[in-house]
């Protein structure tokens, strides 16, 4: 004869509060490590394997092969012929809708290009994320010089003339902490790295809204930023000419005057804050 189930006892009536509460971190943990490889394909800027992602996060194998798959079927992210992970088109998606949503980001957009056009070089709109520099946009020069970084790229704010500039604003105690806490040693060995220094150059920049940086972070690279201001002051973005070194120094100051036009109608556009007669090109 089939058996009765026999109900729980009493002990037991706290167990499925427990299994509850445990789901909840096994969730967050995976989307913690979902959000991982999404910044190590990031970080790659091409297609890698399984294996070759597990070892950059230091990860089970098992563990990322099981949420990559999940995110294939997802079309989160999508193999190639040759069986590499890479982006999913869902991703696409959202990203387009997130950047229709920005408007000044499509303002942004337009002044960069136009901007381009008119120095005949790549122009970049960079922000801040997670105490990093981030290329928002970009759009390359007609020459043949090509720059590194892409967009989505990130980069530590002490290596680029925008990445200073986006902190710019911040009480001089927060600069100091945020350098101590981001600041690192670029490829070249020039970027400045200690936080008290940084966060006076971040403030002489900001206040002149102009940040120049030459062989920093890549050699022969040079760059020059602009910030953009919301009303209240805060710099939300950048806009910045990357060059040839040698370009830039023999005399970036076309060059920066174009900038900063460039970042006041941006602000005039969006109903931002103006620029002042002492900071005015």
């Amino acid at each position: 004869m089939p058996r009765t189930p026999r109900p729980a006892e009493p002990e037991h009536a706290s167990q499925p509060s427990e299994t509850t509460a445990a789901a909840p971190r096994t969730r967050t943990g995976a989307i913690d490590r979902a959000v991982q490889i999404f910044d190590a394909l990031q970080e790659a800027n091409h297609p890698v394997t399984a294996y070759e992602v597990a070892r950059t996060l230091g990860a089970p194998l098992s563990t990322v092969y099981s949420i990559i798959n999940d995110l294939v079927e997802k079309n989160l992210l999508a193999r190639t012929l040759e069986g590499a992970i890479w982006f999913g088109s869902r991703l696409y998606g959202y990203g387009l809708t997130y950047a229709s949503s920005l408007d000044y980001l499509t303002v942004a957009n337009e002044e960069m290009h136009r901007l381009s056009a008119q120095v005949e070089e790549t122009v970049q709109v960079c922000g801040l994320e997670e105490g990093m520099m981030v290329v928002l946009q970009m759009a390359e020069g007609p020459g043949h010089f090509r720059v590194t970084s892409r967009v989505g790229s990130r980069v530590p704010l002490n290596w680029t003339a925008s990445g200073r500039l986006l902190v710019g604003h911040l009480p001089d105690a927060e600069r100091v902490a945020f350098f101590q806490k981001h600041a690192k040693p670029s490829p070249t060995g020039r970027s400045e790295t200690r936080p008290e220094v940084l966060a006076q150059i971040a403030r002489d920049a900001f206040q002149s809204r102009l940040s120049i940086q030459i062989g920093e972070s890549d050699a022969s690279v040079a760059c020059l930023a602009a910030p953009v201001l919301d009303k209240a002051g805060d710099c939300v973005f950048t806009i910045s000419i990357v060059m040839p070194e040698s370009k830039a120094e023999q005399g970036a100051e076309r060059f920066a005057h174009a900038l900063q036009d460039v970042a006041a109608r941006i602000e005039a556009r969006l109903g931002w804050q103006h620029r002042t007669p002492e900071a005015a090109p």
